[in-house]
């Protein structure tokens, strides 16, 4: 009975005042079931957020945590949308940027183009030149929420955003410049080149004579420099010029019917003045005059050996031109 156990516990205690313990009927459920929860979690991000004041771009959760787009698709949206407006966002920019090859880029803006997050207009300038316009959409689905209307980026329309009530002054001013959606300029009409006139056929279109009247169309520039003819508006004028010549008419007639009495300041279109006068100015056919007496007898041409009625051999008509023309 002499002996005493050090480690026995004490009496308990009196409580105190407020230092009474809560009893097993009082304590909160949470405490009860989970006896640890009151300690720090262990695992786990924990944020260390610091308020910026300048170059800082507004952006949705809605995009940052898109349960549809991969995580290329995500930070390609965050860096166009942090882009000033003007700056370029084609894949060969995009990819001189960043280490992925134009083939993942290409598929992630096809990611965003289809949620709405961005589009790609194909536009004609007025030079005559085919661009791409870029649109950023900070929320493709701003404009459903507030009233039925269809979406500003499916449709064309332009939405601007609107700043949250709850922000600074500098901050809305900051998020609206930034995020807002791009105006996309106006199309300027497309400008189509007027069809050059019609000009006559000659009856037997031989290949040898069409040929004769493209080379004195491509011999017009050395008479007038104004005169320079594409390929497309010398295959449109043969068959005029062959016309001509079919009738009769020399190439010395033709050249000066075409360029004799040309505006001062050179014609504005050289191909449509050209086709006019081919049409214009043809001339008849030649008379016909009967036969006296027996047809000349059938010659070989001593440069292509075709059949050509002659009273002497030598040349056919084909042949007998270039020579002339020299």
């Amino acid at each position: 009975m002499d002996t005493q156990n050090p480690s026995a516990p004490l009496r308990a205690r009196s409580a105190i005042g407020g230092d009474k313990p809560p009893s097993r009927a009082t304590a909160h459920p949470q405490h009860r079931a989970h006896p640890t929860a009151a300690r720090p979690q262990a695992s786990g991000i924990a944020h260390e957020n610091t308020r910026h004041t300048s170059r800082f771009t507004v952006i949705g959760n809605h995009l940052t945590q898109h349960q549809e787009l991969s995580l290329l698709a995500i930070g390609l949206a965050c860096h166009i949308q942090s882009l000033p407006a003007g700056a370029r966002a084609d894949i060969k920019t995009l990819v001189a940027r960043f280490p992925e090859g134009s083939t993942r880029i290409a598929a992630a803006l096809r990611e965003l183009e289809t949620h709405g997050y961005l589009r790609r207009d194909r536009e004609r300038t007025p030079a005559g030149r085919i661009i791409t316009r870029t649109t950023s959409c900070n929320q493709p689905g701003a404009t459903r929420r507030h009233a039925p209307a269809p979406n500003p980026c499916a449709s064309g329309q332009v939405a601007p955003a609107e700043p949250q009530p709850d922000a600074s002054p500098s901050v809305r001013a900051t998020s609206v410049r930034a995020t807002s959606v791009r105006a996309t300029s106006v199309r300027a009409p497309r400008k189509l080149p007027h069809p050059l006139p019609a000009v006559p056929h000659p009856a037997h279109p031989a290949p040898a004579l069409l040929q004769r009247a493209t080379n004195l169309l491509v011999a017009l520039r050395h008479h007038d420099p104004r005169l320079l003819l594409t390929t497309h508006d010398t295959a449109h004028l043969a068959p005029g010029v062959a016309a001509w010549l079919e009738r009769d008419v020399t190439p010395t007639a033709v050249r000066h019917a075409l360029t004799s009495d040309l505006p001062p300041a050179g014609p504005r279109r050289p191909a449509a003045l050209l086709a006019h006068r081919l049409t214009a100015l043809l001339p008849p056919p030649p008379a016909f005059h009967a036969p006296t007496g027996p047809p000349p007898p059938l010659q070989n041409c001593d440069t292509c050996d075709r059949a050509f009625r002659a009273p002497e051999p030598g040349h056919c008509r084909d042949c007998r031109a270039p020579q002339y023309a020299a």
